[in-house]
């Protein structure tokens, strides 16, 4: 049975490119939690028909040019074309809704007045390898959580954490702390939940409220988008200082890691160190980004055109 939505007055906002491989999972899921009307799809100037499947479908659609797309540009550009919506609800088009409760069960995190975010669990995808699912199991436990400023003392920079992947933004509370960072090479959403946090408003974390999406990245991947958590440290430097490091929270990944797989699969214990290395090395070479060159950075990048 469809749950009941037609009161709440929220927007779905879908960033987009290339998205008609994962189309049919993606939407199956979504139309049994939503009306197509509740959907707003920008799309980055696909090629790959996805736009006429949005279209087919009866979301609201627009498409933006490839070359202006921002992780937190594009996400506020959703934001004020929705501008009843009080409650702003954002996937990626790789996050595929659990059952269709999810959306609705987040939602009800918003009954908390406090409340200024909001973001669901996400399940490794079904073809997942133990790396990758671990990596989901431990970033997002099964029990739901709420974070204020003063968790920052337990958590460190861990306090602001929080994933458009599958999230949530009560719209007052987003335009207050100004809206997702314009240009940022992402993390758009640990920027906006740090504002958030530091005006006072709690971030909640939903455990209830599922997705599944999770990503194999190579090695290479591994190492590129560590060196972007590294850039976008040192680029937002005002995050450390405020929350200040993740107090041992790589420790702690490590050891349930070299646990978790000890249990499983031991053969991947080196590949898993090998990773280990890499994500260290990328980070590191990300936080003195500053003192490479563009070229360098555009090569160690996962966000390359962040850097032209």
């Amino acid at each position: 049975m469809q749950p009941d939505t037609s009161a709440a007055k929220f927007c779905v906002i879908l960033p987009t490119l290339n998205a008609a491989a994962d189309w049919d999972h993606l939407t199956a899921s979504l139309l049994r939690a939503v009306r197509p009307d509740q959907v707003l799809v920008i799309d980055s100037e696909s090629t790959d028909g996805t736009g006429k499947l949005a279209a087919g479908l009866g979301f609201r659609m627009i498409t933006q040019p490839r070359s202006t797309f921002n992780h937190g540009a594009t996400r506020q550009l959703g934001a004020e074309l929705c501008p009843d919506a009080e409650i702003l609800v954002y996937l990626t088009q790789d996050a595929i809704l659990a059952d269709e409760s999810s959306i609705p069960t987040l939602l009800l995190d918003f009954e908390d007045a406090a409340v200024g975010a909001a973001y669901g669990r996400q399940l490794p995808r079904p073809a997942a390898k133990p790396i990758e699912a671990h990596a989901r199991l431990f970033n997002y436990p099964n029990l739901s959580q709420k974070r204020t400023l003063s968790s920052r003392k337990q958590l460190g920079i861990r306090a602001a954490f929080l994933s458009n992947s599958f999230a949530a933004y009560r719209r007052t509370a987003l335009m207050e702390v100004g809206g997702f960072p314009s240009s940022v090479i992402f993390g758009e959403d640990m920027v906006t939940a740090a504002r958030m946090l530091l005006a006072g408003y709690t971030i909640s974390y939903c455990a209830e409220a599922t997705v599944y999406h999770s990503h194999g990245y190579s090695c290479l991947q591994e190492f590129r988008r560590s060196f972007d958590i590294g850039a976008l440290h040192s680029l937002e430097n005002w995050l450390m200082h405020e929350f200040g490091g993740a107090g041992g929270e790589g420790r702690r990944f490590v050891l349930s890691e070299l646990r978790y797989l000890a249990k499983r699969d031991w053969f991947l214990i080196p590949s898993a160190l090998l990773r280990t290395s890499l994500k260290l090395s990328g980070y590191r070479l990300g936080r003195i980004q500053a003192r490479l060159p563009a070229s360098w950075k555009r090569r160690l990048s996962m966000n390359a055109t962040f850097w032209h």
